[in-house]
């Protein structure tokens, strides 16, 4: 069924008259007459008894009102939903992003809220190493990773330049220096992030190609907890800058440089090459661009 049908017979029936609800849809009056003669074939049941000088609407016509003007109202709720996200007057915007991730994304969304008060915007808390599937799958529009996704389906894009940084406790003995030497963490304690990442891998690596032992002793789900158990001294740990930076200025937490470790972190915005982006989706990304 044509919504254009319904709103041919929705004319008529306002106008009482074929020849002024054609001038109303801009149709020649055959036409209209065709329209409602198809519609009342299509539906199986007579619409309008006509008389010489005036048409009566039969129980069936009664009905059939009721539900064009539904219709009708319908398909303009649709033209206004779709005119408000075009405006970015509505919609949903959904991120992935593991713990660290998303402090990178607060200054980004505090400006696009600034922007977009009426857009929905939710951060989904992933695993980095799963956020890539996630976006080819349709489960996440955008994904914030620290890594190149290095699929010919993604795109991504620098948002952020970070970097891993050695942290200790002011009470611990190695506070007070400004460098040292990994081979001087040998018997350290170190506490890590139970996730698999690029970065603890390249630790990990550098401290065997050192021939130092990293004795791994503590393992939490989150920065925050490690950052707490840091600044208690029970052990020492490598951590992203932007999570600890605060705590460092603050001296809750103290950096010490380590000659042979050289981490940076370039955070990416990730997003699908194939597949349309919502208008939510488009204007973050020139947010960030």
């Amino acid at each position: 069924m044509e919504l254009h049908s319904l709103e041919v017979f929705l004319a008529v029936v306002a106008e009482k008259s074929f020849s002024r609800a054609a001038q109303k849809v801009y149709r020649t009056q055959p036409a209209v007459s065709l329209a409602l003669q198809r519609l009342e074939q299509e539906l199986g049941e007579k619409l309008i008894d006509r008389g010489p000088k005036d048409f009566t609407l039969t129980d069936a016509g009664r009905a059939v009102v009721e539900y064009a003007h539904r219709f009708v109202h319908l398909q303009q709720e649709m033209q206004d939903s779709l005119a408000e996200l075009r405006d970015n007057s509505a919609g949903r915007l959904t991120i992935g992003a593991n713990e660290s991730a998303t402090l990178y994304l607060l200054g980004h969304v505090e400006r696009y809220r600034e922007l977009y008060p009426k857009v929905k915007v939710q951060i989904r808390r992933s695993l980095s190493s799963r956020i890539p599937n996630e976006l080819l799958d349709g489960d996440l529009e955008l994904g914030v990773i620290s890594y190149d996704p290095g699929h010919d389906r993604l795109q991504s894009k620098v948002i952020y330049s970070d970097s891993l940084v050695f942290v200790v406790s002011p009470r611990h003995a190695l506070a007070k220096r400004r460098s040292v030497s990994i081979k001087e963490l040998a018997g350290e304690t170190f506490i890590a992030h139970n996730v698999v990442s690029p970065y603890r891998e390249i630790v990990v690596r550098t401290f065997r190609e050192n021939h130092v032992p990293l004795q791994i002793e503590i393992e939490m789900p989150t920065i925050e907890t490690i950052r707490k158990l840091v600044q208690s001294n029970l052990g020492v740990a490598f951590l992203p800058r932007m999570c600890v930076e605060q705590d460092i200025e603050q001296k809750l937490l103290a950096e010490v440089h380590v000659k042979e470790m050289h981490l940076e972190r370039k955070i990416r915005l990730v997003y699908p090459t194939r597949r349309a982006l919502s208008h939510a989706a488009k204007a973050f990304l020139e947010l960030v661009g």
